[in-house]
């Protein structure tokens, strides 16, 4: 009962940041692999294996808890709660990167985790299946931002539109472009 976890969306100027936790299923699943490294197929694919076979866990913080608490501190609760959402107690928890949440299992930080441990890598794939559907659902409600294709990150059509359409409730006020639009698009509503 290792369960790994790993985060996707740190680094966009919108939407949630999202946290998988996944403890495999006995067989294994065959593929895996940082989700970076794969392409949007392979990992949807993956992504249908993995929630078929393990036991999965998905956590997410919003943008008004990511500007709140900031965006470190928030992908921590989202890792938190995609633990939590086990619904069971793992005997350890594999997380990618350095740092780990304050909570209660056990667990170890590892740099480049979601390389080389598979449960962990099978988190990375359904953080990312996850995040970029909800953004892809958020490109058709807010048309403008590219954020079918750029999802979220400042992008330098992302970054045009907000100077000409403005941010959305979606964008992180706390990111500084974000921020230097609503003090642009404040000025002109006044």
């Amino acid at each position: 009962m290792i369960a790994g976890v790993d985060e996707a969306g740190r680094g966009p100027l919108a939407g949630p940041v999202v946290a998988a936790a996944v403890v495999l299923g006995p067989r294994g699943i065959v593929g895996l692999a940082d989700s970076k490294k794969l392409s949007a197929a392979a990992r949807e694919r993956l992504a249908i294996a993995i929630r078929r076979d393990c036991l999965v866990g998905v956590g997410q913080a919003s943008v008004e808890e990511i500007d709140r608490l900031n965006i470190l501190q928030a992908t921590m609760l989202a890792m938190t709660r995609a633990v939590a959402a086990l619904g069971i107690a793992p005997r350890e928890v594999l997380v990618d990167g350095n740092r780990l949440p304050d909570w209660h299992w056990p667990a170890r930080a590892i740099i480049g985790g979601d390389a080389t441990e598979p449960c962990i890598s099978a988190a990375s794939i359904i953080a990312k299946v996850t995040r970029d559907a909800i953004m892809l659902a958020a490109d058709a409600a807010h048309p403008g931002y590219g954020w079918a294709s750029n999802k979220g990150y400042g992008s330098a059509a992302h970054l045009a539109a907000l100077q000409t359409l403005g941010p959305t409730l979606l964008h992180r006020r706390s990111f500084a472009p974000v921020r230097a639009a609503c003090e642009k698009w404040q000025m002109v509503s006044d």
